[in-house]
């Protein structure tokens, strides 16, 4: 029977079913910048500890690149959304205990960002990568790979005077040509050089550890840690909650 005039017809209902079977989109727990500088420093740390010679240019260059991404990621954590900002993960070592305490009776803490020891870890990693990138720059003399490349392409050519004229300048310039300040150069490189390789090093024991650490805690908890980092979504996750 046709509605009466003026009155609109009545629409289907939707299915409540239909409704339902549409997911609410997680938040965003990673943003494009976090996982993009997460993943080259990754991608960094593999190639000069795997698959380059030290000292030479692809290892230099990941070195540089890699400086690049670090300080991106630290102005990151002052500017960047709530997640990615230091706030959001400080240094506990204290809370940092508590989570593994946890996470060892399998009944761990979830969060929106970092958890305590993900934290920790976090800083560890930052600090000891900026230690790398530094004494790095102190062993090539701040030159960059372009300079470097030059200079070792003169080397080829015979021309050696590039590896002693910033040495014969410094000297020309304190009025003495005793080497001293020679000397002092090669030891300052040589601690910088050992210095270098024990934080190179930790580095790689602490990815082990990170990477131990994210497979224990998605089976404690049963959400996988990965796929945030991969897509940036983290089903589950309160915006400002801490349990799921």
């Amino acid at each position: 029977m046709a509605a009466p005039s003026g009155i609109p017809a009545a629409q289907p209902a939707a299915s409540s079913a239909s409704v339902a079977a549409a997911p609410p989109r997680p938040p965003l727990v990673w943003d494009p910048v976090v996982r993009l500088t997460h993943w080259l420093i990754a991608l960094v740390v593999l190639l000069n500890a795997v698959l380059t010679k030290g000292g030479g240019s692809l290892h230099v260059w990941a070195g540089w690149i890699g400086l690049g991404v670090l300080v991106l990621r630290l102005v990151w954590g002052l500017i960047g959304p709530a997640e990615a900002r230091f706030s959001a993960f400080p240094p506990n070592p204290a809370a940092a205990l508590r989570h593994l305490g946890q996470l060892a009776r399998g009944r761990p803490d979830t969060h929106s960002s970092h958890n305590p020891a993900g934290a920790l870890m976090a800083y560890a990693l930052w600090a000891l990568l900026a230690v790398t990138m530094l004494t790095g720059l102190v062993m090539t003399g701040g030159r960059t790979p372009m300079q470097l490349d030059d200079e070792r392409a003169a080397v080829a050519q015979g021309d050696w005077s590039v590896l002693v004229k910033d040495g014969a300048s410094a000297d020309a310039d304190d009025g003495d040509g005793d080497g001293d300040d020679d000397g002092e150069r090669g030891g300052l490189g040589k601690a910088a050089g050992e210095v270098h390789e024990v934080a190179a090093n930790l580095i790689l024991v602490l990815v082990f550890l990170h990477v131990a650490g994210v497979f224990v805690e998605s089976r404690a908890t049963g959400h996988n840690l990965l796929r945030p980092m991969l897509a940036g979504l983290k089903a589950g996750i309160r915006r400002r909650g801490h349990r799921e």
